[in-house]
């Protein structure tokens, strides 16, 4: 496939990503940076992930809504302003109770314009194209988290340059998207959720993704106070973030690919067993340098990241192809849970025992995970290796949204699925059989006229 024909076609969209994800990488790590610096308390910091994650699911739920009535570029436009609001707020309000209403004001914000730009780029997806939009569109993530968050060593946390900057991010983002002449998407679906049938398709999904959650959350919020309440430089502290998504990055692959190849609650066991060895490293060696602290970051993201993708797949190999969207989405929004308690258990331990408590967070959270999946193995035999689905990395969990399920190459069965309901319900409203008589106030007479004519 041609680039001039697959990526030049969403080259807008992929600007505006790029835009929005380089905001919420610098607004993610200078917030938790500045509030430390304020000497606001851990837990306080933690509410600010706390309130970002429960407005975020918020906005996957109403944002659809929102979209119905007042159109995709007028509430892209609207939901940008919303976040150079609050960050600009953020500069002009400094306490904590104002941010963490600030910060939700930005969970809101972020989950509309992602799901209106993935809409859009949906829009543009074949099936053969599918595979090669969806990574684009995830490199372009990440690229842009990780360049968003080293900003912030070139500016003072201090002062409010680093609040303009993201602002201006922010703004930036509005115009390759409004300026752009893709045709509107088709409107955004509501989110729906049964978590009963989570549970029953895979119990180890659905608590692996939750804990999956909870590391996320403690790691990508608590992180950046960690590195300042040690004397780290904001050099250094965004680039313990970025490390970590880097280990994410390179242990993915492999675990996933062992995952396919045997039980994957084992693969998620070692996981687990992972994360415990890379939080006891934390907490007995975190304090002898900046190199060894880079070292125990990587393989906590190499933790942190894959946890999430393992459950999910673990999850798709229960279920059917068609139904991988609403597997998915209900996974989505369990992890959207795990990430609104992770930041607040971090917080709490960090104030209970110091900075090392972030890794006693992730030690017992990925201690659970690893011990459920073990549990699990002796309760339900594994699928085939015939019957499995394969391995597909997810990145960046945390800026999902059902939408983005859409562009990954395993839902092209669930919509063509989907596609072909959508079609039968159409023939049958069509289809004169299946008119009821009684439906219809005129048949009595249509019956009469007819037996006269007859006569």
């Amino acid at each position: 496939m041609r680039f001039s024909t697959t990526i030049l076609p969403i080259a807008a969209l992929l600007t505006s990503t790029f835009f929005l994800m380089a905001g919420a990488g610098l607004m993610g790590i200078l917030l938790p940076v500045r509030g430390s610096i304020e000497g606001w308390s851990s837990y306080e910091i933690g509410l600010f992930g706390t309130s970002y994650a429960i407005a975020f699911m918020a906005g996957c739920v109403f944002i659809p809504w929102v979209v119905r009535s007042a159109g995709f570029v007028r509430t892209f436009a609207a939901l940008n302003a919303l976040l150079a609001i609050s960050v600009l707020l953020c500069a002009i309000v400094v306490h904590p109770l104002a941010w963490i209403a600030f910060r939700a004001m930005t969970g809101f914000g972020l989950a509309g314009t992602y799901m209106i730009v993935e809409s859009w780029l949906n829009e543009r997806v074949t099936n053969e194209t599918r595979g090669q939009i969806y990574s684009v569109y995830m490199i372009t993530t990440m690229a842009a988290m990780m360049g968003g968050q080293y900003v912030l060593p070139f500016s003072q946390p201090e002062l409010t340059i680093p609040f303009m900057l993201c602002a201006i991010l922010f703004a930036l983002a509005v115009i390759p998207t409004t300026l752009s002449r893709a045709q509107s998407p088709a409107p955004l679906t509501n989110v729906k959720l049964d978590v009963l049938m989570l549970f029953r398709n895979s119990p180890v999904a659905a608590v692996g993704t939750i804990l999956a959650g909870v590391l996320s959350g403690a790691w990508n919020n608590m992180a950046p106070v960690f590195g300042q309440q040690i004397g780290l430089s904001t050099a250094e502290i965004a680039s313990i973030v970025v490390v970590a998504m880097a280990g994410g990055i390179a242990f993915q692959i492999p675990l996933g690919r062992i995952s396919d190849r045997v039980d994957r609650r084992y693969v998620m066991v070692a996981t687990g067993a992972i994360g415990v060895a890379a939080a006891f490293a934390g907490v007995q060696f975190s304090g002898l340098g900046a190199s060894i602290v880079f070292a125990v970051s990587f393989v906590v993201g190499g933790v942190v990241y894959p946890a999430y993708s393992l459950a999910v797949a673990h999850a798709n190999d229960h279920a059917a192809d068609a139904d991988f969207i609403k597997v998915s989405s209900g996974l989505l929004i369990l992890y959207g849970v795990g990430t609104m308690i992770g930041p607040l258990y971090a917080a709490s331990l960090m104030d209970a025992f110091g900075p090392a408590g972030i890794f006693q967070s992730i030690g017992s959270a990925a201690a659970l995970y690893a011990a459920y999946a073990f549990y699990r193995t002796f309760r339900r035999v594994a699928p085939p290796v015939s019957e499995r689905s394969d391995f597909q990395a997810v990145p960046l969990a945390r800026t999902q949204t059902p939408v983005t399920l859409t562009l990954d190459p395993r839902a092209e069965a669930a919509l063509e699925a989907e596609s072909v309901e959508m079609q039968a319900e159409k023939d049958d409203e069509m289809d004169p059989a299946t008119v009821d008589d009684e439906d219809e106030p005129d048949a009595d007479l249509r019956d009469e006229v007819m037996t006269r004519t007859a006569d």
